[in-house]
């Protein structure tokens, strides 16, 4: 352990100390498509959440399933210390925070771009995993790229989905998102996964979820093959103008999730702008057919080849 791991020291992140956050991530982080400045007054405000900061690195965790659980998210360290044991310290620091203030948390959850190590999986079970589908253009070629898709979809789409897909209010979303069908047949490890989010499908949960300001699109609204949740685009740092949009697809229908995925992005046509990344979670087995589908005459191309989304737990 480096002498910055033995010296780490920790404090609750203020507003102020947004300078001190954007220091510590790097320009390249996740792609050009870190989401910490985008998030980083919302999250000191959010009900049930901390963020951890020190010199050079922060974390936060997040209260859900009724308090039983925590979410640990926007671990970062400084670049040029990365490798040093400063992750593990702040970890170590937080871990310990969380047990002495609230001792009713039971287990800690968190979510991964990387195939979790073994030593890792000694510690944490695997309960669900999305492979990641994504796309970019400038806004100006999205509405060419949906009529294209629009255009072949009547020979994909589901016959029992006929009447086409259907947006969700709050009450609808609710009931389907936690009803048996939902969660049984097409949750991952009967999981809601709201961006990288994973939270257990419970009652408590649903707060969390509104807060997101979430669109929600199903193929159909009663025992539907799939259901959709699209959090609000927002900025990040790979262009001076590019949004990152973020989709959740639970199915394993392929016209299904084709369905709702187009209609994610049409319901997006009006208000988006400059140059778009979009990301698309869904069960890894449609995902080759999502590629083949979304291949259009249009200037929208891949902005990354297969990945998956790897959810782990562990008792506290």
């Amino acid at each position: 352990m480096s002498a910055e791991a033995c010296d780490l020291e920790c404090s609750l992140a203020e507003e102020q100390d947004l300078q001190q956050v954007l220091n510590i991530c790097g320009p390249g982080d996740y792609n050009g498509l870190d989401y910490m400045a985008a998030f980083y007054h919302r999250w000191l405000q959010e009900p049930g959440r901390l963020v951890f900061i020190a010199k050079v690195a922060l974390e936060s965790v997040l209260r859900v399933d009724g308090g039983q659980t925590v979410l640990v998210q926007g671990l970062r360290v400084v670049s040029d210390l990365r490798g040093h044991g400063i992750a593990g310290a702040l970890q170590r620091h937080v871990t310990a925070y969380v047990r002495r203030h609230f001792p009713e948390v039971s287990a800690v959850r968190l979510s991964r771009g990387d195939p979790p190590p073994p030593q890792m999986l000694s510690k944490y079970r695997l309960i669900a995993k999305e492979a990641i589908f994504s796309l970019c253009c400038e806004a100006a070629d999205l509405g060419l790229f949906v009529a294209e898709l629009q255009s072949r979809l009547p020979c994909q789409a589901d016959s029992s989905s006929s009447s086409g897909p259907v947006r969700l209010n709050q009450q609808q979303a609710a009931s389907l998102i936690l009803s048996p069908h939902v969660v049984s047949n097409l949750l991952p490890g009967k999981t809601i996964i709201c961006d990288w989010e994973p939270l257990r499908p419970v009652e408590a949960n649903l707060e969390v979820l509104w807060r997101r300001g979430l669109t929600w699109i199903a193929d159909r609204e009663y025992d539907p093959a799939a259901i959709s949740l699209l959090t609000p685009p927002y900025s990040v740092p790979l262009r001076h103008d590019a949004l990152r949009i973020n989709i959740n697809i639970f199915g394993h229908s392929l016209p299904s999730v084709c369905s709702v995925l187009l209609a994610q992005l049409e319901a997006l046509l009006p208000s988006v702008h400059g140059y778009l990344v979009i990301y698309a979670y869904v069960d890894p087995a449609v995902w080759p057919g999502l590629r083949q589908f979304c291949q259009t005459e249009a200037n929208v191309t891949p902005f990354k080849d297969y990945w998956e989304n790897f959810i782990l737990e562990a008792d506290l």
